[in-house]
């Protein structure tokens, strides 16, 4: 369990598997997070999937939202028993082709910003800017699209990590602009998180790690 409150849980495996593997390893583990947290039985717990969709956790009276994330050697999952959430994961690296990346999917402005960063700067900074773009797509149910000029307004949040990844929360923020994590803004204008954090209060992550084959999960 990385973090956990305000109807809000976020999970861990670390583990370098197959994209299949990784996917029903990350399902099992939080049916079994989801009973420890609400106290239910895992047996009540189920994740559906359907095609198209938001993954969403059924419990015994009522469905959460749910979401997941992978890259090599880790898988990711959130839920939210009040309202849409999204979470994703990427590992810091460098990319050659960042500056055409930036432009297509992140907007104008971000591409400007990474262009300004200092080399030494710039994979962390692109990999805050996408993970932060991608968790406000999944809150909101979208797929991954290059960029339409729209700015999605949800509260973001960095999640913690060890490991050199970084990973982004998104939730919906309330009538009065407050996320239900807090009440840090989350995101600059051109969508970069500001330096604020999420301290897991359970800084317990999964590990699993198996010698093996390695893929990239996506």
């Amino acid at each position: 369990m990385l973090w956990s409150g305000d109807g809000v849980l976020a999970i861990g495996i670390a583990a370098v598997l197959p994209r299949a593997e990784a996917r029903q390893r990350i399902r099992a583990a939080v049916r079994e997070a989801a009973a420890q947290w609400l106290q239910l039985d895992i047996e009540a717990i189920s994740v559906e999937s359907t095609p198209g969709a938001p993954p969403r956790l059924l419990l015994p009276g009522g469905v959460a939202s749910l979401s997941f994330s992978h890259d090599e050697g880790l898988s990711l999952a959130a839920v939210h028993l009040h309202g849409a959430v999204g979470i994703d994961v990427m590992r810091v690296q460098d990319i050659p082709d960042w500056a055409n990346l930036a432009r297509d999917y992140l907007g104008p402005q971000v591409a400007e910003e990474l262009a300004a960063c200092p080399d030494a700067q710039r994979p962390l900074r692109l990999a805050q800017a996408w993970t932060a773009r991608e968790a406000a797509l999944k809150c909101a149910g979208l797929p991954l699209m290059e960029w339409d000029g729209v700015v999605l307004n949800y509260k973001v949040q960095h999640i913690a990590l060890q490991g050199g990844f970084v990973a982004m929360l998104a939730t919906p923020k309330t009538k009065t602009g407050v996320g239900p994590l807090g009440s840090d803004p989350g995101l600059s204008a051109v969508g970069f998180p500001r330096e604020t954090y999420i301290n897991p209060q359970c800084p317990l992550l999964i590990d699993r790690r198996r010698s093996g084959r390695k893929s990239v999960l996506r």
